[in-house]
């Protein structure tokens, strides 16, 4: 049986998904609220509804997912421009920043996300925050090299550490070969200071602040769904 969350999931996708037109170059997120949108998509390409279209997956497993679902597949390298990407978030604040790389394809989506025309994040209420970091620990990916030198230096802006596990509790790896240390600094005062100190380190390969990306959010809760920034993005 479909739980109400899951019905906002697609609610949000199908409202995104309103956006794509015939022979657009659309970028595929990762997680399960952008799986809601690869599996609408799938459908309107399946009955004709969408055309023309070929996507670009944030993920290995979205790839995989994608082509499960019939949508047709390019790369970055073919398209380095992309028309519009559908993702999804872990915790989205009122400046339309957000948190992402729950799933571990932060990197990526990052990429795909400055390639982009327009960014549309689709989210059920439930990932709204007034401050991040209140509901979600911030992802960040480092070389496997000198993993352990990064330990102080979060302590030292306040955060406790996790190191992200996978299956057996082995080190999470993403699609790079990189780890993943889930940063908690509870609610942040100024995320985009906090961004720059981190790009500022080396070994730190990116971290989940998505800062001046986002065209709109697609929000789906219990009275509709609405748009944070504008439907046109």
């Amino acid at each position: 049986m479909t739980t109400s969350v899951e019905r906002l999931k697609r609610q949000a996708a199908e409202a995104a998904v309103d956006l794509i037109q015939p022979g657009m170059v659309v970028g595929l997120g990762a997680g399960s609220t952008a799986l809601k949108a690869i599996e609408c998509i799938g459908e309107r390409v399946a009955d004709g509804r969408l055309h023309g279209i070929v996507g670009v997956p944030c993920s290995a497993q979205v790839a995989s997912d994608a082509q499960r679902l019939g949508v047709p597949l390019t790369t970055l390298d073919e398209h380095p421009v992309l028309d519009l990407t559908i993702d999804g978030a872990d915790e989205v604040d009122p400046q339309l920043r957000v948190i992402k790389g729950g799933g571990g394809a932060l990197l990526r989506e990052k990429i795909v996300a400055q390639a982009s025309r327009r960014e549309i994040i689709i989210v059920d209420e439930g990932k709204l925050s007034d401050r991040l970091g209140t509901t979600w620990a911030l992802p960040v990916e480092v070389i496997p090299f000198g993993w352990r030198t990064h330990l102080d230096f979060f302590a030292s802006l306040g955060a406790t550490v996790t190191v992200r596990t996978a299956d057996r509790n082995a080190w999470f790896r993403t699609d790079s070969g990189n780890l993943i240390l889930d940063c908690n600094f509870g609610p942040m005062a100024d995320p985009d200071a906090l961004a720059a100190v981190l790009e500022s380190r080396a070994g730190i390969v990116e971290h989940g602040l998505f800062i001046g990306l986002v065209s709109a959010v697609v929000v789906a809760g219990k009275d509709g769904v609405w748009w944070l920034g504008g439907k046109k993005g």
